[in-house]
């Protein structure tokens, strides 16, 4: 990591659970080249961590984070291999999340917006604030929400995704729990305290099998009925040979704490 990326994000690990916390309070914590660059190589970090199995995506300040920095896409005008560069790296990182091998947890206190609010959608789950806001409104300022949406749109109804996407208007957290943005609301002197359990309740589990169903869980969504019930049948007997799924299924029935082996 650049001394440039370095202190954008800062990780924190502890019993299993790593914490990404985005630290650009001053700008937003927007998504520019380098907040990017530096999230893209922590997170590449942690998928050859088998120590973490469980991350949890958070940030400083009162915005959780808004967007991308439309300054530096300002500065880059006339650019538009910048643009492509940009827009690329943004993608790569929302896959990066998506094919982690670890759970991720959004924690979001305060505003997301634009790219910010697709990082949200592109966590496996997101806890929020009771005071956090939602917007995906690049129409306002003439720059649809292209990209934002192929997450938005992955994780909320087509008809909640395209309000958002056209009207540009902020949600409540309170709505957004509805449309199936967040997981769940909490007031926000207790979100910590609520994403941490969520957090030691995930991280309590087999890693090798939460690997398994993550990566599962996003190929079969994908897929023909038919081909993810074929598909699926696969993983089961793939994961029954598993040393922790026949420690964890002698533990059930020998009524005792399984002792997880596998990374």
């Amino acid at each position: 990591m650049t001394e440039q990326t370095a202190d954008l994000v800062h990780k924190y690990s502890d019993n299993g659970i790593t914490t990404l916390t985005l630290n650009q309070p001053e700008k937003k914590n927007s998504l520019s080249m380098a907040m990017l660059e530096a999230l893209s190589e922590e997170l590449e970090i942690i998928a050859s961590d088998t120590e973490t199995r469980v991350v949890v995506l958070a940030a400083h300040g009162n915005v959780f984070c808004a967007g991308h920095d439309l300054r530096e896409v300002r500065e880059q005008f006339d650019s538009h291999e910048f643009q492509m560069a940009l827009f690329n790296l943004c993608s790569k990182v929302m896959q990066q999340i998506v094919n982690l091998p670890r759970p991720v947890i959004a924690r979001v206190a305060g505003v997301a917006t634009a790219a910010g609010c697709q990082l949200v959608a592109s966590c496996d789950l997101a806890v929020a604030a009771d005071t956090a806001r939602f917007a995906t409104p690049g129409v306002n300022i003439g720059l649809f929400c292209s990209t934002p949406m192929v997450a938005l749109s992955r994780n909320v109804s087509r008809k909640h995704a395209m309000e958002m996407l056209l009207t540009g208007e902020m949600i409540g957290a309170v709505k957004a729990e509805r449309i199936g943005l967040v997981n769940q609301i909490v007031d926000e002197q207790h979100l910590d305290e609520m994403v941490y359990k969520l957090a030691r309740t995930i991280a309590d589990k087999s890693g090798h099998t939460l690997k398994i169903g993550k990566e599962a869980f996003y190929r079969q969504l994908e897929m023909p009925l038919e081909d993810a019930y074929e598909y699926t049948s696969r993983v089961m007997a793939d994961n029954m040979m598993a040393n922790d799924a026949q420690e964890g299924i002698c533990a059930f029935l020998e009524k005792r704490k399984p002792e997880w082996k596998d990374s």
